[in-house]
């Protein structure tokens, strides 16, 4: 700046700005800033002529012998006439051209040639994103995601774009090129898009698309395509039980968010949940950043990402890093109070006993040196063949597997004995059999997309002469009249339809064994089938298909990953009181049963697959599947604010003491204040309304509780404020009362926390079932991310509403019914629930147990009245109708 301050920001927005620098002008202006060739000083010019010098090292490097950069000079032609340009009236025509009688280019006749603009490029999706509108005029920074001033002029792709405004549309069906168009069928495609009306999401219709009491999850936050990987997570009992009881000090842990995710999962009865504060957390994980797992939204919007290839990557972090969180549960990893869980040992995790295999890597140098190590991993990844036979063999599934486990490959290491790289014969064998079997399919070319079609056609083939002694060959296909024969009941067989045994080559279950000479044995397993004599059954391990998730090719929305999980017994007694598994479709929000057919069907030209679980038979019998809650009455008491300024003072608040720990049924007034991450993206409509096409992304910035009842009512014991390491877009300051600075640890004065710890807190109060009171709650619950039992909300929105009438403001319902003037210049949190309390009583007062409804309703009329009448607008001081104040109980005295 002019004044001499200087700051440095990292570009990426990775680490935290560093500290403002001043230059010491003592006066003069800064009026230039220019960085050294060598990147090893920075000067500063101020107005009387001073250079001021700013090194790394007491030793600079500069280039002594700078001059300017010497250009070719212009040929120059005698011929030509001297001709100045710094005329803008010389005429061209000076220039002398040969004469010639051939026909210029410029003579072509006007009725062979048409106009043809050039369309002007998309806006950047990023710049729309980040813009600021003033008026009717947007500003944004350049993402510089383009050359300055050039633009790609492809001209083939031009006249394509206008040829196809005066074409008639062509029918999906005869498109040969790109069958997935027509062939996606409508559930597994994309999920609409949620039409946001002025309330939200409170009119939207999600029973329509998910009549299950499982709980969905919402598309719309960035990085939200795991979310079908995280429902597998959740339908696999231990991992489900394991993360609930995880909890510890990290501020950013993915085993505790997503603990507290599938909490809200267990307590939903079909509403759909929102994983923000885990996606949250995720973001800052440096790791998942390193791994390319962290999208732009221009990145999800317009499809250039390859999903499949990101969720096998997404797959194999998610699960190395609950492996690593959830290794050390107990000592300085716990939170506070908490004690250890019940899974497991210091030093290691349930997910190591469930996914973890040992394997023994060999290396066998051409000089017959062989190293041998053991290491572990947490899944496998499918190798195919590389033949180049025509056709290609045929392959049974587990054939792959096993060739995929124990893999054998020639390639260049680093040989001791010889000393230099040496072309070595590499093996790996395992020792154990993991309790969950996750394979990534790799299907990543068209390369092994057809060797999955080409074995699905095999395994067909399979089938049908399984069921009949049909020899079928390629070209001759099985008549309808043998196929309904084969089908026939009264025939003595029962056989699944022809289009079920189509693109399936994976089977439900595999047979597994290690031979006592540590030799792994994979097969298909099928219902049929019993083991033999020999086996034993400790050592031969049943592994029944639990989740297949899939890509979705669909080139109008870019693709999307849903997934198919097999759903077990244990959640359905708890969601619906019987006792049975089913297939279902998981497609964000949508979820639907399924055929467990349909679940291994993959037609390789829309549905592709990318990773497979397979669960070991009577797994859930081998662990202990208690959840204790790990949220303990701690999490109320005093804990030292992250703010330097003020590190041991509650200014705003009185904490909880042990004496007063609130007890089911208390009442307890809540309040939050928010501030935008994101602003809303919205369009206008030909007739002038705005449609928002996705809503603003709001972080809570700070929460407020205060005391129901008891001598101290209306004094807050919760007065945090959230401190954010992301990006704030507008600090709603008018609305929020949050100003900047208020959110930063080193210079806010605030009470600053963490959203985990605040979080707890919040979790603790429902988990005990006190009903929490205040005004518009159901928006502050789904922003924070909660999930609350609705006969634990009171909400004064609704406590004074008339159905099908307009919501009243807190500020007009205190004036009304209170006399009370709140949220004059900005809003406080804590004058907010201190005054949806106050209502509540004045609600009790006025609608007392037993009495007529009648005689509220009409209060209710008299208060819409008196609204229309205001324009429901407070009146100022001044004004007449202004009632007389009352005193309202004071804050605690600050510190």
């Amino acid at each position: 700046s002019p004044a001499g301050q200087c700051q440095f920001c990292e570009p990426t927005g990775l680490a935290n700005p560093a500290d403002i620098f001043h230059v010491n002008t003592v006066g003069p202006l800064i009026m230039t800033f220019d960085v050294s060739a060598s990147k090893q000083a920075l000067a500063f010019g101020d107005s009387e002529g001073c250079v001021h010098l700013w090194a790394d090292s007491p030793e600079v490097t500069f280039n002594t012998y700078s001059r300017e950069t010497d250009f070719a000079l212009p040929c120059i032609v005698d011929t030509l006439p001297h001709l100045d340009w710094n005329q803008d009236l010389m005429p061209l025509s000076l220039i002398p051209v040969p004469l010639t009688s051939d026909t210029l280019l410029s003579d072509w006749p006007a009725a062979n040639s048409a106009p043809a603009p050039r369309r002007a490029p998309p806006v950047d999706p990023e710049i729309l994103r980040t813009m600021k509108k003033v008026g009717f005029i947007g500003y944004a920074p350049n993402p510089r995601t383009k050359l300055r001033n050039q633009i790609p002029y492809r001209l083939k792709e031009t006249d394509n774009e206008f040829d196809s405004f005066s074409q008639v549309p062509e029918s999906p069906i005869g498109r040969e090129e790109e069958p997935h168009l027509y062939m996606v069928a409508k559930k597994y495609r994309k999920v609409v898009t949620i039409k946001y009306s002025k309330l939200g999401l409170e009119d939207f219709d999600f029973k329509h698309y998910n009549k299950t009491l499982f709980a969905g999850l919402e598309p719309h936050i960035p990085n939200a395509y795991c979310n079908c990987m995280i429902q597998v997570l959740y339908f696999l009992e231990p991992v489900r039980c394991l993360v609930q009881n995880h909890l510890c000090q990290k501020e950013f842990c993915l085993g505790c968010e997503l603990g507290l995710l599938f909490h809200m999962l267990d307590l939903s009865r079909g509403d759909p949940c929102q994983g923000s504060n885990f996606l949250r957390a995720f973001r800052t994980i440096p790791e998942a950043s390193a791994l390319g797992l962290i999208l732009a939204d221009s990145d999800e919007a317009t499809g250039k990402v390859n999903l499949g290839r990101l969720i096998q990557s997404w797959n194999r972090f998610i699960l190395t890093q609950l492996h690593q969180e959830t290794q050390e549960q107990e000592g300085p990893q716990a939170y506070r109070g908490a004690g250890s869980s019940s899974f497991g040992s210091t030093g290691d995790s349930v997910i190591g006993q469930l996914f973890s295999c040992e394997m023994e890597n060999c290396s066998m140098c051409r000089c017959g040196k062989e190293t041998v190590r053991v290491s572990s991993t947490l899944l496998f990844t499918l190798s195919y063949p590389e033949s180049t036979e025509k056709p290609v063999k045929d392959y049974e599934f587990a054939q792959i597997l096993k060739r995929s486990i124990c893999l054998e490959q020639n390639t260049q290491a680093w040989c001791e004995n010889c000393e230099k790289y040496q072309p070595t014969v590499q093996t790996r064998n395992i020792r154990c059999l993991p309790d969950v079997l996750v394979i990534n399919c790799e299907v990543n070319s068209s390369k092994e997309a057809d060797f999955w079609k080409t074995q699905a056609e095999y395994s067909f083939q399979r089938a049908m002469m399984k069921r009949g002694g049909f020899e079928i060959t390629k070209g001759k296909e099985i008549s309808l009249g043998e196929w309904k024969e084969l089908g026939n009941p009264d025939m003595g067989h029962s056989y699944p339809s022809v289009e079920e045994l189509k693109n399936i080559w994976i089977p439900h279950a595999i047979k597994m064994r290690l031979t006592k000479s540590k030799e792994l044995d994979v097969c298909n397993w099928s219902e049929s089938d019993e083991l033999s004599p020999t086996d034993d059954p400790e050592s031969v391990y049943i592994y029944d298909l639990m989740a297949t998730v899939v890509h979705i090719l669909d080139s109008r929305t870019g693709g999307s990953l849903v997934g198919h999980i097999k759903v077990g017994e244990t959640y359905h007694q708890r969601k619906e009181g019987v006792t049975h598994q089913q297939w279902y479709l998981f497609n964000d929000f949508l979820i639907e049963p399924v055929d467990k057919c349909e679940a291994v069907q993959f037609d390789m030209s829309w549905k592709v697959p990318a990773i497979l679980y397979y669960a070991r038979r009577n797994l859930n019998a081998k662990y202990n599947l208690v959840i204790k809650n790990p949220i303990e009455a701690s999490v109320l008491l005093a804990e030292a604010s992250l703010a330097r300024k003020q590190r041991k003072c509650h200014a705003t608040f009185i904490p909880l003491m042990l004496s007063e720990m609130p007890q089911a049924g208390d009442l307890v007034g809540l309040d939050a204040e928010f501030v935008t991450l994101n602003e809303e993206e919205a369009e206008l409509r030909s007739d002038g309304t705005k449609s928002t096409i996705k809503p603003s992304q709001m972080s809570v910035a700070r929460i407020t509780c205060v005391r129901g009842q008891g001598p101290n009512e209306g004094v807050p014991f919760i007065d945090d404020y959230i401190s954010t390491q992301e990006q704030v877009v507008d600090y709603l300051t008018q609305y929020s009362g949050i100003k900047p600075g208020d959110l930063d640890a080193k210079i806010s004065s605030k009470h600053l926390t963490t959203l985990k710890s605040t979080y707890l807190k919040l979790r603790f109060l429902i988990d005990v079932g006190v009903k929490f009171v205040g005004h518009g709650l159901q928006k502050d619950f789904r922003v924070i991310n909660l999930m609350v039992p609705k006969d634990q909300v009171i909400d004064t929105v609704y406590l004074f509403h008339i159905p099908r009438k307009r919501m009243i403001s807190l500020r007009f319902l205190a004036w009304y019914f209170l006399d009370l003037k709140i949220q004059g210049e900005t809003h406080d949190s804590i004058e907010d629930a201190r005054t949806a309390l106050q209502l509540y009583r004045k609600y009790l007062e006025l609608s007392p147990p037993g009495a007529e409804p009648e005689e509220f309703r009409k209060v209710l009329k008299g208060l819409y009245e008196k609204g229309r009448k205001m324009d429901w607008k407070v009146p100022e001081p001044d004004s007449q109708s202004s009632p007389k104040r009352k005193a309202q109980p004071q804050p605690p005295p600050r510190c």
